[in-house]
């Protein structure tokens, strides 16, 4: 079993300009299918357009935002869900005043190119 407070695993730079995350569960836990990340992105900021090989996961867990794709865009708040099917490019916008912070569950899966 691991446990481990989420604020002690080390931030790391998310791929875009305030958008961070955390690795807080992955193979180095033992986990073999799935990896847990804690990420935050910053007011008016946004994550780049992506994809991922399998569908992917999202809890958000504080502040306001859209979650967007091709087809268009919704707006996430605290305790929202989200299932992004395989391969549907899409991104994270914070429309809020403090920091959109969400739980994402990928699989092991490379991330495609846009």
């Amino acid at each position: 079993m691991y446990v481990k407070d989420y604020r002690d695993v080390p931030s790391e730079a998310g791929g875009a300009d305030g958008l961070t995350m955390r690795w807080v569960i992955n193979a180095s836990q033992g986990a073999t299918n799935f990896a847990m990340r804690v990420l935050e992105l910053e007011p008016g900021k946004v994550s780049p357009f992506h994809q991922h090989e399998n569908e992917h996961e999202i809890f958000v867990l504080d502040g306001t935002g859209k979650v967007e794709t091709l087809e268009g865009s919704q707006t996430i708040k605290t305790g929202s869900v989200v299932f992004i099917p395989e391969r549907e490019s899409h991104q994270f916008r914070n429309t809020g005043k403090k920091v959109l912070r969400f739980i994402d569950v990928v699989t092991f899966l490379i991330t495609l190119p846009q």
